[in-house]
């Protein structure tokens, strides 16, 4: 009898855990389940939906997807339909690649006002995640301030100032785009609690920012020191001083007649969020660095906005019985082992940090553990798994179900993009015959 193991959750832990077992040779079947139809996680939800070079890793994941030792059942939710004492019945072994869906809040006064949304949620919009269909983003703004100083703060800034042309191969849904486009945003602000050497986003991602038809990076020289200094590795010095050397090239660069502007905002740090019911104003408070740590200075400065989207990091809201670490907001594991036969990979075991190739030694690793402890198969697996479905009339997407899907928005897309992404699990399931 074959190793059974159920992995929860579709995105890129998920699929690396399930190519390292199928690499590993041995004897296993493999059931990937995740909550949505769709497969692939942050890649469909969470990268960028002009990033669509970073995307194209699903390729490899649907080989792993079409392998025969692996079934996908989408449409299926931990918590809502199965719960993990009934996958522990019926599987050796249940990774739990969960992710971190959440946002983290800012923890300063206002934060609760009609018009503060977090990334994942903002992203999630923009991307036609199903969760955030009806997100409704208060658009109606001249300014927008963006928290935060990563790639997914810089990926916010950029879809709202592109322009339609440079989104022609993006695949922004249409209710998104026409938003976008009819809104009068015209200055987005990144602000960063810390300066620009201890900025973590991307070289690539920030010359990208330098890059637009009708939006310049406006960037204070006096922001930006001579050099990198601090106790930095030599590859952190090096990612440093290209973000530097961008940095000091947005400082001196003409705006040659563009019409919107974003504007890095370093040494400053939210302090808060104005207005009466909605959102009018960030107050922040200018800050210094010292030994790495932003401190406040005393002087504060007002920037009205009618949107402010926090950038800060992520959370996760475990589902019942799934044990939970809350000192660090992970699910508690020792290097990935939660209990006898459940396993952790991803951002919920080490928290969100890294790039998509980050998850892959965690796959391997909670692979190479499964095949430490567990010798031989001896549940049934996915048998039970598919009784335990019937019995509760729950009508999982398949994989070939999720590839009808996929055509039906690529035959959808307008001209130049790659698809028109269905936004909600209805219409998914109404495509395939499916009740709702």
């Amino acid at each position: 009898m074959p190793i059974s193991v159920v992995i929860v959750g579709s995105g890129p832990s998920g699929f690396y855990v399930a190519e390292a077992l199928i690499k590993s040779e041995a004897d296993v079947a493999i059931d990937i389940v995740d909550r949505l139809p769709t497969p692939y996680g942050l890649i469909r939800g969470g990268v960028a939906p002009d990033h669509q070079s970073t995307k194209r890793v699903t390729r490899a994941y649907e080989r792993t997807a079409l392998n025969e030792k692996v079934r996908y059942y989408g449409n299926v939710e931990l918590g809502r339909d199965v719960s993990l004492d009934e996958l522990r019945a019926a599987y050796d072994a249940v990774v739990l690649t969960i992710g971190m869906p959440g946002d983290s809040k800012l923890g300063v006064p206002g934060e609760d006002k009609k018009g503060v949304i977090g990334s994942a949620a903002f992203v999630g919009w923009y991307n036609g995640h199903p969760d955030f269909k009806d997100l409704d983003p208060c658009l109606e703004t001249g300014n927008v301030v963006v928290i935060g100083n990563g790639n997914v703060a810089i990926d916010v800034a950029r879809v709202l100032v592109k322009t339609p042309a440079e989104m022609t191969e993006a695949d922004l849904p249409r209710h998104v785009s026409d938003a976008i486009q009819a809104s009068p945003v015209t200055d987005v602000y990144m602000v960063g609690r810390r300066g620009p050497v201890e900025a973590k986003f991307t070289n690539v991602e920030l010359r990208e920012m330098g890059q637009l038809e009708n939006a310049a990076a406006i960037v204070d020289p006096g922001d930006l020191p001579e050099e990198v200094t601090g106790d930095w590795s030599d590859r952190d010095k090096r990612l440093r001083e290209r973000n530097l050397a961008s940095l000091k090239e947005f400082s001196t660069a003409p705006r040659d007649g563009k019409a919107k502007s974003v504007h890095f905002t370093f040494y400053a740090k939210p302090v808060e969020i104005v207005g009466p019911d909605r959102v009018t104003g960030a107050r922040l408070e200018k800050t210094r660095v010292v030994n790495g740590r932003a401190e406040g200075t005393g002087a504060f400065v007002d920037i009205e906005c009618g949107l402010v989207v926090p950038a800060i990091g992520y959370t996760l809201d475990p589902p019942q019985d799934v044990p939970f670490d809350q000192s660090t907001g992970t699910i508690r594991n020792d290097n990935g082992r939660v209990e006898d036969g459940v396993y952790v990979a991803g951002w919920a075991k080490r928290g969100p940090s890294g790039v998509i190739g980050t998850n892959k030694p965690d796959g391997q690793n909670a692979a190479a553990q499964i095949l430490e402890d567990v010798k031989n198969g001896s549940k049934p697996g996915r048998t039970q798994f598919e009784t335990l479905l019937k019995s509760r009339n729950i009508e999982w997407v398949d994989f070939a179900a999720w590839q009808r899907i996929d055509a039906a928005e690529v035959a959808n897309a307008p001209p130049g993009a790659p698809r028109e992404k269905f936004v909600t699990t209805a219409d998914m399931l109404k495509l395939l015959g499916s009740a709702s």
